[in-house]
């Protein structure tokens, strides 16, 4: 079920007002926004949110996977740190790069957007983010490691498959210098099962 044009606007409108409008803003990425920011920003920096950990946790069945063979993708879940990328948008262009992560990120009511403080070698930024909403429909819970191999492996969608959307990210993950040992051992896993098949 896909959210509602108006939905799209009210929740963007909704995150933007929560902010204070004295502050740049910052986009906080964890998965595919750190290989494929898709986004004109004027600062990049590695940072690192607390309370929140990143995990495939929301099935994806149109991106990453179809209705009959879902995919999955990455989300926020409570507890934990994760390290991703923060970008710093130019302020003339606030509402339209919105706009568009919103589109990107926001059609399916899976996730929360949150701000959220992003701790930087250059201070702490309010950077704005996306939270898994466990009580949507899409929230695939916690997965063994071989279970989540196994699904990437065999879902296709509309931007590719799901074993590359893994893979990707966590070869950006080692190209920034930012430590998951999940996502390192999920990529291990995963070439090592494409290894056999070939």
């Amino acid at each position: 079920m896909l959210l509602s044009e108006a939905d799209i606007v009210a929740s963007l409108n909704g995150a933007l007002a929560e902010r204070n409008n004295d502050e740049p803003v910052w986009v906080f990425g964890y998965g595919s926004l750190i290989w494929n920011p898709l986004m004109r920003f004027a600062e990049r920096r590695i940072a690192k949110v607390r309370g929140y950990h990143r995990g495939f946790y929301l099935w994806s069945k149109i991106n990453r996977g179809s209705p009959e063979k879902p995919g999955l993708v990455l989300g926020l879940d409570r507890g934990g740190s994760c390290g991703g990328v923060a970008y710093r948008l130019h302020p003339e262009h606030v509402m339209e790069e919105f706009k568009l992560l919103w589109r990107r990120e926001m059609l399916a009511p899976a996730y929360f957007p949150r701000w959220v403080d992003a701790h930087t070698d250059s201070g702490v930024v309010k950077g704005l983010t996306f939270v898994v909403d466990r009580s949507a429909g899409d929230y695939a819970g916690r997965l063994s490691d071989d279970d989540i191999v196994s699904i990437a492996m065999g879902a296709h969608g509309h931007f590719g498959s799901c074993a590359d959307y893994l893979l990707e990210t966590a070869m950006s993950l080692e190209q920034h210098g930012i430590s998951d040992q999940r996502m390192r051992r999920l990529a291990r896993l995963l070439m090592a099962r494409r290894h056999r098949h070939s």
